[in-house]
């Protein structure tokens, strides 16, 4: 059976209110597609790589759904305390990795994704009774009891979704609305600063078109594994020519946020392949990132399809 494309939620600023939305929790991790056919278990990323063999945990809690299925959901991993945590995702251990399923797409020989999604979420209850797989569930309370509630867990932020909607697979749907309460998203590593060892920091951006935009400098957030895991990617990929078309930066900024004619000598270029993500606390007028901060490598996501969400 084909992998079915995940549907997409369309980042806001602020939670819709009404009736017609219900909310969940957003959790940091991976998004997977599961299906199960029979015995066989087979997990997709969001890309549609078949991502099996490095989640067995994960295949094996699916294998124990009674029925045949289709679920949409996310990996995530426990940090030390018990919460989601990208980082603990990307250094995992299996007996962290955990599957929480929030839609099903199929069950038996049935087609679902026309459903309306209220009616969907009582069959992903029916097919996961007995299972160790995990449910996402609706959250109680108003718009503002939630976001109150999950920002004291420090979890990454909210999806709103309408109580009516049907699944659009593949598409970035305003039926499913994101609240991201601290921002973060991918970038597209461009070049380097090296030290001496490997790097001082890194420098991304973001697709427009075909033309690389330049981002920000990123020098925060890296273990010393993670420090060498990046540049056993990107130390092998060093070119010449700067993949950035509006570098060196005509202004820096007030926060130094920028690159300097100067500071072009001193960096090192790469093939823009590698895509990490980066929280940071916000956009400059210069349209620079602002307080930028390594979170992890994001090997589930193409460079090309890399865009500036704010």
């Amino acid at each position: 059976m084909r992998p079915v494309e995940p549907m997409l939620a369309t980042l806001a600023a602020a939670l819709p209110r009404g009736d017609e939305w219900t909310y969940e929790v957003k959790f940091d991790g991976y998004r997977t597609i599961a299906i199960k056919i029979g015995k066989r278990v087979t997990l997709y990323s969001r890309n549609l790589k078949d991502v099996t063999r490095m989640y067995p945990s994960i295949a094996a809690a699916v294998a124990t759904v009674k029925y045949d299925v289709i679920l949409d959901g996310e990996v995530i991993a426990l940090d030390a305390e018990g919460r989601p945590s990208f980082q603990a995702l990307h250094h995992q251990s299996p007996a962290s990795v955990i599957y929480y399923a929030f839609d099903l797409l199929l069950i038996g020989n049935t087609d679902l994704m026309k459903t309306p999604l209220a009616k969907r979420r009582e069959e992903l209850e029916r097919a996961l009774e007995g299972s160790r797989v995990l449910r996402s569930e609706a959250l109680p309370g108003t718009p503002e009891q939630i976001e109150q509630a999950v920002r004291s867990l420090k979890m990454e932020g909210i999806v709103a979704k309408r109580r009516l909607s049907i699944y659009e697979a593949g598409k970035r749907s305003k039926s499913w609305i994101k609240v991201k309460f601290n921002q973060r998203q991918e970038f597209v590593v461009g070049g380097f600063k090296p030290s001496s060892t490997s790097f001082d920091s890194l420098v991304v951006g973001y697709y427009e078109g075909t033309r690389l935009h330049f981002a920000g400098r990123v020098r925060a957030g890296f273990t010393a594994h993670d420090r060498a895991e990046v540049f056993k990617l990107i130390g092998a990929q060093q070119v010449e020519r700067c993949p950035f078309v509006d570098l060196p930066s005509a202004r820096t900024g007030h926060w130094g946020e920028g690159v300097s004619a100067e500071d072009m000598g001193k960096l090192r270029w790469v093939k823009p392949r590698v895509v990490v993500e980066v929280s940071f606390v916000e956009w400059t007028r210069e349209g620079a990132l602002r307080h930028s901060q390594f979170v992890a490598l994001r090997s589930d996501k193409r460079a090309r399809d890399v865009r500036r969400a704010g």
